[in-house]
Order: structure tokens, then C-alpha cells, then sequence
């Protein structure tokens, strides 16, 4: 016979088989790795000089539209300094830091100093992970993150998830969708690679496979600052090169460990937190987030708990009202 002590009792075991569930899958899976090939890009900070050729490259070969600073949108300079973000309509975008009189490039003190956002390609990405449908995939290859619009469903949850808020979600449109860089993946078989650092006239950005550019960051970091040197420009292991000094660099690659690292890496000679890079721990969301859920719904148990409580409340409320109408107790 069915009864609320029989309820009661079934609620609380699977619901202590539900805390237990977690602590049974601690180790749920390792961290993912980084692919033997994996594409990625080098933004130099020291080498950038905020011309914003990358923008417009990535508008163009993405065929997104102009967008205009929304602050200034009835000014002459509206489109000069525009966009301010990454947005639906802007994959790619050049910030800048600037303290007092900016007068010195990359130093912290009357200085200025330039940094680049969009999609950082995660090895263990949190918006893959998120994703319900796998809209979102990591190529086992080459390591690009890329995003279905035909599989996507419109939740967002890869938004909510991405510990560098990239993926935007087009809301202006009739028909929305996620915006987010995807390595130029759509050039790779014409022989082309991320227009980003294809245009870029210094190196600034640099394309090519993650072993490789790790290399060149050892490089540059190797050199003492102020020291004439040639920069790859575009793609390692290309013929084009720009001739400067290698930069006074702070002391950390980002990219390099946060959350289990990513294929976008950046030097800059003035403290990423100035720019506004996040502050993250080298433990990827990912791999957490999905051993506390495969604990909590091993065997349907988060559901059935759920479904327990609820009939518990209906057959209680069913109770009271047969009391109040002077049923049977």
C-alpha cells in the first residue's frame, strides 16, 4: 500500500543515493588534451599598433556587417572607434588600456597598450560541454571550436557557460543565432588560414599550430628587450617577416594554463589584469561541472527524486482536502 511514510522513506533513501552519487564519480573523467595538431593563433601585445586591420579582415571574410559605437552612433566618429565589443556582428575586436597621459607604449604608468578578444579555443571547452545538442563541437584534429546553427536550439547555455564571455547570441535578429569565432576554418581548404593574421602588417597576430607557436613565444621571450629580431608575419612558417625589438613581456603567457589551457595565446608587456583578461584557475569548468551532473543524474536519480517529492506534495494536498471536506482522514 501506497502511503506517506512509504514515500517519505523512499524520497530520503534516493535522495542520500543522490549525494552519495557525486562522491561514487569524483573522478569522473580526466581533462582533455590538447590535440597533437591543434590550430591556433599568437596575439603579441607589444607588436600591435590598434589598427584594427584584423577587424575588418574577419568582418569581411565572415561577411558581417559594420557596426557602429553605440555611444558615439550620431557622431562623425561613430564608426572610428567602433565596436567597442564582441558582439552577434563582431567576432574579432582590438582594446586599449590607457592610464594618464598615454604617452608610452606598454607600461603600466602613462602608458598604453593594446589586446585582442575572441574566441580563445579552449582544450576543454566549457560551451561544448554546456551545449545540449552539441551545437558546439571541438574538432579532435585541430582543435577549432565550432558552432552548428542548424543544430542549435537556442538556449544560450554556451553563453552562460564561457569563463571569457565569448559566444553572443544575435538578438536583434528574426531569426537569432551564436556568434563566435571559428579559426577561419571555412578558408582552410582554399589554402587560406585566419584573416585575422593574415592581414596583420606587424606579426602582431600570428597563425599556425599550437607547438609551433609556443616555440616562437620561447623565442621572443628568450631575447633581451629592445633586441632587433624578425617577427613571422601571418602564419609560422611563412616567407613574410617584419623587422622590430622584442618586448619587455610580464611574466606569464595567457592562455597558456587557464582553464586547462587554451590555442589562443598572448604576450603583453603590461599585466593582463589592466586588460581586462580574466583571472581564472587552470581546472577546466568543464570537467567539473560534468562530474558533479553524471553523479547527480547517475541512474536517473536527480529525476526520480524530483518526481518522489512532487507526488509526496500532491498526495498530501490530497489528503488535507478530503480532511477539510469531512472525508475520511
Amino acid at each position: 500500500m501506497l502511503t506517506r511514510r512509504v514515500l517519505i522513506k523512499a524520497a530520503a533513501g534516493t535522495a542520500g543515493a543522490a549525494v552519495a552519487g557525486p562522491a561514487r564519480k569524483a573522478e569522473a573523467r580526466e581533462a582533455q588534451k590538447m590535440p597533437e595538431k591543434a590550430l591556433g593563433l599568437l596575439f603579441d601585445g607589444t607588436l600591435c599598433i590598434g589598427c584594427k586591420a584584423c577587424m575588418s579582415a574577419c568582418k569581411a571574410a565572415n561577411d558581417m556587417p559594420p557596426e557602429p559605437n553605440r555611444i558615439l552612433e550620431d557622431s562623425s566618429d561613430a564608426y572610428w572607434d567602433a565596436p567597442l565589443d564582441i558582439s552577434g556582428r563582431t567576432l574579432n575586436v582590438i582594446k586599449a588600456y590607457r592610464d594618464g597621459t598615454a604617452e608610452h607604449k606598454d607600461e603600466v604608468d602613462n602608458g598604453f597598450a593594446f589586446t585582442k578578444l575572441s574566441c580563445y579555443h579552449c582544450v576543454d571547452p566549457s560551451c561544448v560541454s554546456a551545449c545540449p545538442v552539441s551545437a558546439m563541437t571541438k574538432d579532435p584534429h585541430s582543435g577549432i571550436v565550432s558552432y552548428s546553427v542548424d543544430a542549435c536550439i537556442g538556449c544560450r547555455y554556451c553563453v552562460a557557460a564561457c569563463p571569457f564571455g565569448v559566444p553572443r547570441f544575435t538578438f536583434e535578429s528574426s531569426y537569432p543565432k551564436i556568434s563566435k569565432c571559428q579559426l577561419c576554418k571555412h578558408r582552410l581548404a582554399e589554402g587560406k588560414y585566419a584573416a585575422c593574421a593574415e592581414v596583420c602588417p606587424t606579426g602582431a597576430t600570428l597563425y599556425g599550430h599550437v607547438v609551433d607557436l609556443k616555440a616562437e613565444i620561447e623565442r621572443r621571450r628568450s631575447l633581451a628587450p629592445g633586441a632587433p629580431t624578425d617577427f613571422p608575419r601571418g602564419k609560422i612558417g611563412g616567407t613574410d617577416a617584419y623587422r622590430g625589438t622584442a618586448g619587455q613581456y610580464v611574466d606569464h603567457v595567457y592562455g597558456e594554463t587557464e582553464i586547462g589551457g587554451t590555442q589562443v595565446l598572448h604576450l603583453s608587456g603590461v599585466p593582463f589584469a589592466l586588460l581586462n583578461k580574466p583571472n581564472l584557475p587552470s581546472e577546466p569548468p568543464a570537467r567539473v561541472a560534468e562530474t558533479l551532473q553524471h553523479g547527480i543524474y547517475h541512474a536517473l536519480i536527480a529525476p526520480i527524486v524530483f518526481l518522489l517529492a512532487l507526488t509526496g506534495l500532491a498526495w498530501k494536498n490530497m489528503r488535507s482536502d478530503k480532511v477539510e471536506h469531512g472525508g475520511e482522514a
